[in-house]
């Protein structure tokens, strides 16, 4: 790991104007709250941001005030960028009202990353494909190849992929997302807020990276419209072990319900594209029925729909139909 400097920023214009400052003085620079994705980066000496190399600064987010903060005013809660993931897990409001991004949460890794760990860093960390984690020149590297097309691509991208076939790695994404989640991005321009499908990119928009943040912006926070009382929400999470690792396949799973017919439903799934992946066909079916198993199987093979394997990974799609089916039934059948 080479050396860096490390800048307090007291609040975040003045962590924008650092990381400027840092730019135009020629040093690539990284904003830093938990840090845990960021450090094994550093660690990997893998490239922070393509032609960038590891950072010669890290503007630290830590010292300014509220960024951690979750409030709750009117129909809108939201959630600093710096909220750890433990802090989720155990908001009331969260738990209670939000239960799929509390359940996202809960499934990151092990109790010290989740205390340490932020939802901003989990929501934009890089992608932890085998390739691009160990120095190969993909796109994700500023290279100009996916090696994992004709390689080693269990875990890739049956969704959306193309050029490259990388996976969103983070948990919080589709929880986020399912949950019509507004993320408020701060700028050298000022502030701007995106809706989910405008923060995150597919390769096919921009293949060397996942999001539109700059090197000198920062996802402050996030607001979700706050649920109506028949809103049920639920995140299943599929792993090849247990504990600290990321998905194979997720879906997080908002219904509206009204007794025991769905008025709305969201569905989004991790684990299988180069984002977050909606699956409004799955939805459409849910609109104004009556859930019942064979509903449920229905959503599970729209789900999939459209699925592209590659040569080591159609495995993921049973998977997916599989997992999709049995939260939506379950969400809808519970009191």
């Amino acid at each position: 790991m080479k050396a860096f400097t490390n800048q307090n920023a007291r609040t975040l214009d003045e962590a924008v104007a650092l990381a400027q400052q840092a730019l135009r003085d020629g040093r690539s620079v990284s904003f830093v709250g938990g840090g845990t994705d960021l450090l094994q980066l550093m660690k990997d000496k893998v490239v922070n941001r393509p032609g960038s190399g590891d950072p010669d600064v890290l503007v630290n987010l830590k010292t300014v005030e509220g960024l951690d903060e979750v409030t709750s005013s009117g129909q809108v809660v939201t959630i600093g960028g710096l909220t750890t993931l433990e802090a989720l897990v155990e908001h009331p409001v969260i738990r209670d009202r939000l239960t799929v991004l509390a359940e996202a949460a809960e499934s990151v890794a092990t109790p010290q990353i989740r205390h340490t760990g932020t939802l901003a860093g989990n929501v934009v960390q890089r992608p932890w494909c085998w390739y691009y984690r160990n120095g190969f020149p993909c796109y994700k590297a500023g290279g100009n190849r996916c090696f994992s097309i004709a390689g080693e691509n269990q875990l890739h991208a049956i969704f959306g992929g193309g050029p490259s076939y990388i996976v969103h790695p983070s948990d919080l994404a589709p929880a986020l997302v399912a949950l019509d989640a507004t993320f408020r991005v701060v700028g050298p321009e000022g502030e701007r807020t995106l809706s989910g499908p405008d923060f995150f990119v597919l390769p096919s928009q921009d293949a060397e990276h996942e999001n539109v943040l700059a090197d000198d912006e920062v996802l402050a926070s996030v607001a979700l419209p706050a649920p109506g009382d028949g809103v049920r929400s639920a995140y299943h999470k599929i792993m090849d072990r247990e504990a600290w690792t990321h998905a194979l396949v997720s879906a997080a799973v908002v219904l509206d319900m009204d007794g025991d017919v769905c008025r709305e439903a969201r569905i989004v799934l991790g684990g299988v594209a180069p984002v977050p992946w909606r699956v409004p066909g799955a939805e459409a079916l849910l609109a104004g029925q009556r859930v019942t198993p064979e509903l449920a199987r229905e959503v599970g093979a729209a789900a999939v729909a459209g699925a592209r394997p590659l040569s080591k990974n159609a495995y993921k799609i049973p998977l997916t139909r599989g997992v999709v089916e049995r939260t939506v039934l379950a969400l809808a059948t519970s009191a």
